[in-house]
């Protein structure tokens, strides 16, 4: 596909654009702020500093850029540290983690205009976008300004590469005029080779060079106070449309004396969702926004709140990861590891394959195949106290296994950056 027809493609699916952001903001009305940045307009100061600049598009890429963010606020003082994101629930993270000590924007639309203001205003000295970001007129604005531009902790899926694969010379030009692409795993750098990337190395995951808070433990026995300390919790963790039913079918049936389930929808904007399916199945529960102690006849928490995953994990006995009960790809395990969680996961983990399956080889992790392999696995775990210390165990050791990634990764941008001080 030529670059013009893909931007002429864009320019027509404008108002669909904007039109997604209308039905969104009807239960996220933070989706009609900022509008204008989407279109590389900005009402805020130019930045004084040279600027060096990270592109996490939600939550989880937000978390994800938090060793590196934090390295660069140390090691260059006198650069401004930009952080973009394409939702709202990313840009929340970021004012959480970081606060007024970064800038924070909407990276715009794909548009070349779009973009052309967008680096015209903040003047980046270098980009660093995550995971598999990839916007062509970007790229291709980058290059020309003699910007670097990297894919870091880049993952690539196979049916992504294979629709990549489909725009052909497109996505070619535009992964070899990236200054590099550093590849969570060697599969996903086999994969960006394969479409043509020449400048691809291997760093391993970030998300294992996140940290705990230093106070989750604290929260997590608060946490587990309100919950019921003499209760087991399972805790469904990022669930998806439709996973919540099948998790409900189960998971109420279980016979495990006095068992709370707590779950925690992926998106913001399904909590009243998930919230109306309690309600419409008669089940006793309790939001967690309502900040009270969970009575003894309550038989589910809805996970309603923002920012206390890490505690979720801290306070439950065994954790299911969502987006993998169905064809969704799976989230990401790591957080759950790093907790020393027992993690069960199902069949559907496209997104995060190496990592699932190394966490299974490393006895972290169980893999069920559907809803009653799930009900089995907790009704097992929660029985087996030795069973849920030794995958606890084995989780922290396969999260101590796997870090560095920041350190791979910062030895390739140094010498794209003026010199630390």
């Amino acid at each position: 596909m030529p670059r013009w027809i893909y931007t002429a493609l864009l320019n027509l699916l404008v108002p669909f654009a904007l039109f997604k952001l209308w039905w969104r903001a009807r239960k996220q009305p933070e989706y009609l702020q900022h509008i204008p940045e989407r279109f590389g307009i900005y009402r805020m100061p130019e930045p004084e500093r040279p600027v060096i600049w990270l592109h996490a598009v939600s939550v989880g890429e937000t978390r994800a850029a938090a060793p590196l963010v934090e390295h660069f606020l140390q090691h260059y003082p006198d650069h401004s540290i930009l952080l973009t994101h394409a939702t709202p629930t990313g840009r929340a993270t970021g004012v959480q983690l970081f606060g007024d000590r970064v800038l924070r924007a909407y990276l715009p639309y794909d548009l070349p205009e779009a973009m052309q203001h967008f680096l015209d205003f903040f003047q980046p000295r270098i980009g660093l976008l995550l995971e598999t970001e990839l916007w062509f007129n970007l790229v291709e604005a980058c290059a020309r300004r003699k910007t670097p531009l990297l894919l870091i902790n880049a993952r690539l899926s196979e049916k992504s590469a294979r629709g990549y694969a489909r725009l052909g010379r497109l996505t070619r030009q535009s992964l070899q005029n990236l200054a590099a692409i550093v590849a969570q795993t060697e599969a996903d750098a086999m994969r960006f080779r394969a479409l043509g990337a020449r400048e691809v190395s291997v760093a391993g995951n970030l998300k294992f060079d996140v940290l705990p808070p230093p106070d989750v433990a604290m929260k997590g026995e608060v946490l587990r106070a309100s919950l019921g300390l003499t209760r087991p919790v399972f805790l469904a963790a990022s669930t998806r449309e439709g996973e919540e039913a099948l998790i409900l079918d189960v998971v109420l049936s279980t016979p495990v004396a006095g068992l709370l389930t707590v779950i925690v929808p992926r998106h913001p904007q399904r909590f009243d969702e998930v919230a109306s399916l309690l309600q419409k199945r008669e089940i006793p529960y309790v939001r967690r926004s309502s900040h009270v102690a969970v009575p003894a006849d309550c038989q589910v928490v809805l996970g309603d709140s923002m920012g206390e995953m890490y505690a979720y994990y801290a306070a439950c006995d065994v954790a299911f990861i969502g987006g993998s009960l169905v064809p969704c790809g799976g989230q990401n395990l790591i957080e759950a590891c790093a907790m020393g969680r027992p993690v069960l996961i199902g069949p559907h983990t496209w997104n995060f394959s190496e990592i699932t399956q190394s966490s299974i080889v490393a006895g972290a992790a169980r893999c069920v195949q559907d809803a009653s392999g799930l009900q089995h696995e907790v009704q097992q775990l929660l029985a087996d106290p030795a069973a849920r210390a030794s995958m606890s165990a084995s989780a922290l050791a396969f999260c101590r296994g796997q870090g560095g990634a920041v350190e791979r990764i910062m030895q390739l941008i140094v010498p794209l950056l003026p010199a630390a001080t």
